[in-house]
């Protein structure tokens, strides 16, 4: 019986032009990370915890083709097509 492989959400990630740019500098170590203060880790930390405290259920209502297209454009990047939809409004609603 052969073992399951891991779900790696990163496995069909296809980068665009500059973030394949980002990728190799970090690669090459042009770029290196930023050390943060006890206090900077704290604050991103605190910032995160009531981020992910605040989420909110909907319902929407969408035709079967959106649906369909949302499912598909899912799966090609390895996430749950109601992730997808989230980070879509998200985006849109931060502009």
């Amino acid at each position: 019986m052969s073992k399951k492989k891991p779900f790696d959400p990163f496995e069909n990630l296809v980068l665009d032009e500059y973030e394949q740019e980002i990728e190799d500098a970090l690669n090459s170590g042009k770029l290196k990370p930023v050390p943060l203060s006890k206090k900077m880790i704290e604050k991103y930390s605190q910032i995160a915890k009531e981020s992910l405290a605040k989420k909110k259920n909907i319902n929407i209502r969408i035709n079967l083709r959106t649906y369909l297209g949302l499912k598909k454009k899912a799966a090609k990047l390895g996430l749950p097509y109601q992730t997808l939809a989230g980070s879509i409004l998200h985006q849109y609603a931060s502009l």
